[in-house]
């Protein structure tokens, strides 16, 4: 089996006032498909960085990153963001929605950047809101939304182009401990449903309590790396 994304000792670093910072010191790990994983670190662990690493959205220093089996250190920046388009969805703490567009535009807009035409954002966009149990909300503005909704509105983004993988960093950060939960089930849900491996880069272990697997990062190195037993 391929794995949907693989980092062989991984480093990445950094120039601060010109000293060499080091984020990731050597990381290896797998994520196979249909994985539910936590990457779980105090903050300055490196598991920020990493979760830019796995989402191509840099490249390391050193070492070898796969995603879907392509070694992305041989893809131009075109090649790249073609890749992250067609196979990883992001999902962030601040959710990143566009204030001004309804919650059907913000959804079908990664599709805009494949080319899809209106008809077809709007069809997908609504197909991945009523996934995510807002199918009622397809003209609200992110201001007429609780954050738990739209922090599902930024997943149903992030599923609209059907990726291989979804990286979710702190993505109950901004909620309270129930909507929280509510997202953290919505996440096991579609991982179960749709076969998606889902990846959620948290400080919190009881997030991560919510995950089949746990990876632990401190100090730019993996400390432990063990399944538990979904909360």
């Amino acid at each position: 089996m391929t794995a949907a994304v693989e980092a062989v000792d991984v480093r990445r670093s950094y120039q601060l006032d010109g000293l060499a910072v080091e984020a990731l010191r050597g990381v290896s790990l797998r994520i196979d498909p249909g994985e539910h994983v936590a990457v779980i670190g105090p903050s300055g662990s490196g598991k920020s960085t990493l979760m830019h690493l796995l989402g191509c959205l840099d490249r390391p220093t050193s070492g070898t990153l796969l995603v879907g089996g392509r070694d992305v250190s041989t893809m131009t920046d075109a090649e790249l963001a073609e890749l992250r388009n067609r196979t990883i969805g992001f999902v962030f703490q601040s959710f990143q929605l566009l204030g001004r567009t309804s919650a059907l535009d913000n959804v079908g807009l990664p599709l805009v950047y494949r080319g899809n035409r209106k008809a077809e954002r709007r069809q997908r966009a609504a197909a991945a809101l009523e996934a995510v149990g807002l199918g009622h909300r397809l003209g609200h503005l992110p201001g007429q939304l609780s954050g738990g909704e739209q922090q599902r509105v930024a997943i149903a983004r992030a599923l609209v182009t059907e990726p291989s993988v979804l990286l979710a960093d702190e993505p109950t950060g901004n909620l309270d401990t129930r909507s929280g939960a509510e997202v953290m089930r919505l996440l096991a849900r579609l991982n179960a449903d749709r076969g998606v491996a889902v990846v959620v880069v948290t400080h919190d272990p009881e997030v991560a309590a919510m995950t089949r697997r746990r990876i632990g990062v401190r100090d730019g190195l993996v400390e432990y790396d063990r399944p538990e037993v979904a909360g």
